[in-house]
């Protein structure tokens, strides 16, 4: 679980509720800053939008999306430079073939081990991986995206919101009293579009973005690996060569030998 996330969304909602509560209570609280038709309005306005701008079947997997910002596993870079100078040592002490049943834990790695085996031509592999690689990142940007959209439209609908309790509270204009109530509860949706925006949808868009650039080095990683294996090249070269992917921290990790 990513609880950088989930500190980050709790602490922000904290401290903007704390300063909407500052010297007043709880009843005071709901009263003035909690409006459910206002919610309505951004949230599934917003909503409603995403599913104008993209096709259904884009929008099915956006939950499984959501859920990589809160529950997500980091890649463990050193343990892929590990597996990859274990292959390369099995290929050079027994053969090429050899490789076909090993099993490693990155379906991608597994994938270009298997095309070796199969003895597909070092172009040709170099074009399947990078076409993987960059399907990859297409449909990542693709979830990113609606998130993005989503930071885009909650506050126009905010907007809107309030636009809509101006023209209500002019035409109760007759009521001097009302006025001042009307203008806050219209005020709130600009309010709830931009909390919505700027503490939720961009932030989670750029989460998943990140994730999706440590998923791509890794990818580049084994790809070089995979070639270098191809290739025939020994595996202290193999190993020094994808020490430049790592950080300088991790080049040291007991895990690499």
């Amino acid at each position: 679980m990513d609880f950088g996330t989930i500190f980050g969304i709790l602490s922000a909602t904290g401290l903007i509720v704390y300063a909407c509560m500052f010297g007043a209570d709880l009843g005071t609280f709901i009263q003035t800053f909690v409006d459910l038709s206002s919610v309505c309005i951004v949230f599934l306005g917003s909503i409603a939008t995403v599913f104008i701008m993209y096709p259904l079947h884009h929008l099915k997997g956006i939950l499984k999306v959501l859920l990589k910002c809160f529950f997500y596993t980091p890649i463990n870079s050193a343990d892929i430079v590990t597996q990859i100078v274990r292959l390369s040592e099995k290929a050079r002490r027994e053969s090429i073939l050899a490789l076909e049943k090993a099993r490693v834990p990155y379906p991608f790695m597994n994938r270009g081990i298997q095309l070796i085996a199969d003895g597909t031509e070092q172009i040709l592999l170099r074009n399947i991986l990078d076409i993987d690689m960059s399907l990859m990142q297409q449909r990542h940007w693709r979830g990113q995206d609606v998130f993005k959209s989503l930071g885009t439209y909650a506050p126009a609908f905010g907007m809107i919101g309030t636009l809509i309790g101006l023209v209500q509270m002019l035409r109760q204009m007759d009521d001097p009293a009302t006025i001042g109530p009307a203008m806050a509860v219209a005020l709130l949706t600009t309010l709830y579009g931009s909390l919505m925006a700027n503490v939720i949808f961009l932030p989670l868009a750029k989460k998943l973005e990140e994730r999706s650039k440590e998923e791509y080095q890794s990818m580049e990683l084994m790809r070089e690996g995979i070639l270098a294996i191809q290739k025939g090249e020994h595996p202290a070269v193999i190993k020094e060569k994808l020490y430049s992917f790592l950080p300088k921290a991790s080049r040291g990790s007991p895990g690499i030998s």
